[in-house]
């Protein structure tokens, strides 16, 4: 059944409270070079995936017999590996840190739904999140719809980043088609920002879905419009296995529009309305911080862009990719530094989208 899209209409809201254990998850590995023929069982888990576990986190899963080779479990750690052995780590059930559950449906018809996504859940699998996601919920969703399996594999799907500590608008697809042409909106900006040509500037003014968020800033900004268009890349991080995003000259480009809305002297913060041109992981915290104005509460990075740098005693400081701090034991919290100084994503986003998708549905 679809909510409601009438503006007279309360707004409806779906979600199921989470499971206690998650349902554990399954990595695949082959033995497919002859680097990988001849070692260990122990040798290729703890040197192929070292950040996953150390060597006694390894030797351990190994006896718990959570390692199969082509379908036998495995208890022996040094069990010579083959060319063509097919590998399975049984990564077993756990609590995932705390988040909400519940979504709040602001429009919904046949091809798409517009959420309003809470701080503290992640939208996609990822770390420690893999089942308390935006996803799961939209999957058990449609499964309470219908009794058909076929069915049930289908469900919406997002088509745009938000972030974990972000709230605000999240779109879903609910077709093909729809996903096709959203996905590609959105990547309009995006593709345009590295083109300084007339052409797709005066294109990018056109562009059919804008993305406008809300930001508590440390520090008085003093002009009222700044435009930011500091590249974003990565570099190497403790904790990071695919490396932290930072502001880089070498990155990809990126343009951020910042507008003041208010000016708090006394307590030294400023409240910022921020559209965002392209859609590089972590460009608000890192495009802010890069001008001398980080995010209120940020763990990570600090002025100029970059990631602030640990004394000894927090040298050990792990991140997850999403830019907030690893929780490296399973405690009764988010997971979130930012628990009070949440983004917040303009409402104004949703006036412009659903004007965009009744235009749009005319024409496909």
């Amino acid at each position: 059944m679809l909510c409601s899209n009438n503006s007279t209409s309360p707004l409806c809201s779906f979600g199921s409270p989470w499971p206690d254990l998650n349902d554990g998850l399954f990595y695949n590995d082959a033995v497919s070079t002859s680097s990988d023929s001849g070692l260990t069982l122990i040798h290729f888990y703890s040197s192929k995936h070292k950040n996953s576990a150390p060597l006694q986190g390894w030797l351990q899963r190994i006896h718990n017999g959570q390692i199969t080779i082509d379908g036998e479990v495995v208890k022996e750690p040094k069990a010579i590996l083959r060319d063509g052995m097919e590998l399975v780590y049984h990564r077993l059930p756990w609590r995932e840190p705390d988040a909400p559950y519940l979504l709040q449906v602001l429009y919904e018809d046949d091809d798409m739904i517009a959420l309003n996504k809470p701080p503290g859940l992640q939208v996609l699998p990822g770390g420690l999140f893999q089942q308390r996601t935006v996803l799961m919920q939209l999957q058990w969703r449609a499964s309470k719809g219908s009794s058909s399996l076929a069915i049930q594999g289908s469900h919406p799907v997002p088509v745009h980043r938000l972030g974990r500590g972000t709230s605000g608008i999240l779109l879903c697809a609910k077709t093909k088609v729809a996903k096709t042409s959203l996905a590609a909106y959105f990547a309009d900006g995006t593709s345009l920002i590295g083109d300084s040509s007339n052409a797709n500037m005066e294109q990018s003014k056109t562009r059919k879905i804008s993305k406008i968020y809300r930001a508590l800033v440390n520090g008085i900004l003093n002009q009222d419009k700044i435009i930011i268009k500091q590249p974003i890349g990565t570099m190497r991080y403790p904790g990071v296995a695919k490396g932290l995003y930072v502001a880089s000259p070498s990155g990809k480009p990126a343009l951020s529009k910042v507008e003041v809305l208010e000016r708090d002297s006394q307590l030294n913060q400023t409240l910022v309305q921020v559209e965002i041109e392209s859609g590089r992981p972590h460009q608000i915290r890192i495009h802010l911080s890069f001008i001398g104005h980080p995010l209120l509460g940020d763990p990570l990075y600090d002025v100029g862009g970059q990631p602030m740098c640990f004394d000894s005693e927090h040298e050990d400081e792990s991140f997850a990719e999403d830019g907030y701090k690893c929780i490296s034991v399973y405690v009764d919290v988010d997971g979130l530094v930012l628990s009070s100084h949440y983004l917040f994503s303009s409402t104004l986003t949703l006036v412009l989208v659903v004007i965009f998708l009744t235009e749009e549905k005319e024409v496909v």
